[in-house]
């Protein structure tokens, strides 16, 4: 089976000269479709840097990044927009929903910017999987962190990308809504066949990972 994210060689380098910065140093990284990676490592580490760069939110120094069969790092920021919109659902900290719309109206927004039939089945489906169908009417301040957590995964899933991109999901969230949080991703990586990458500091949220790789000082090491 091909891999859905392909990272070679991947470098990152920040300034010039005395101030220069190797953020990361020749990164090599496949994950499939279904398969659930966990990335840990220390503040400060490279981890946001990885995420941000294989998302196609900043380009590599050097390097190639294929999605799904195509060349991410070398096409102009118009075309990469498009294919990280397609290809790609990110999961961020906090949950970034937008505050003076439902949570269904978070979705049908989607819809609106893509000139999209508004899929409300799809939605249905989507927030029913994750045992949140009854908030559909509800603003986010109505929700509990796990609860707008789960709106996000959600949302991050409407598009059907091939893969998903959590970057510190569970920082916000208290231990039980954190393990609940993980464990939904885990599931939808596995029965969705979504190649998933969560980048977290917190060594407890690895259990259900498929495979766990440590950033240290640039460096991806396999657990």
């Amino acid at each position: 089976m091909n891999d859905i994210l392909l990272m070679e060689d991947i470098r990152k380098t920040f300034g010039k000269g005395h101030a220069k910065v190797e953020a990361l140093k020749g990164i090599n990284l496949g994950v499939k479709a279904g398969e659930f990676v966990s990335i840990i490592g220390p503040s400060g580490s490279g981890k946001s840097t990885f995420l941000t760069i294989a998302g196609g939110l900043q380009t590599p120094t050097t390097g190639n990044i294929m999605i799904n069969g195509k060349d991410f790092t070398h096409l102009n920021e118009k075309k990469r927009s498009r294919l990280r919109f397609e290809e790609i659902g990110f999961i961020l900290q906090s949950s970034n929903l937008i505050p003076f719309l439902t949570v269904e109206k978070q979705f049908t927004l989607v819809d609106k910017i893509e000139k999209k039939k508004i899929e409300t089945q799809r939605i249905n489906e989507l927030l029913s999987s994750l045992d949140i169908a009854d908030l559909i009417h509800k603003f986010p301040r109505d929700l509990s962190g796990g609860e707008r957590q789960r709106v996000a995964i959600a949302r991050a899933l409407f598009n059907e990308p091939s893969l998903i991109l959590a970057d510190e999901p569970t920082a916000s969230l208290d231990t039980e809504h954190a393990y609940e949080v993980v464990k939904i991703l885990a599931k939808e990586a596995h029965e969705k066949q979504k190649a998933t990458i969560m980048v977290t500091h917190d060594p407890r949220m690895i259990e259900w990972s498929d495979k766990v790789y440590r950033i240290e000082d640039g460096e991806l090491i396999k657990e």
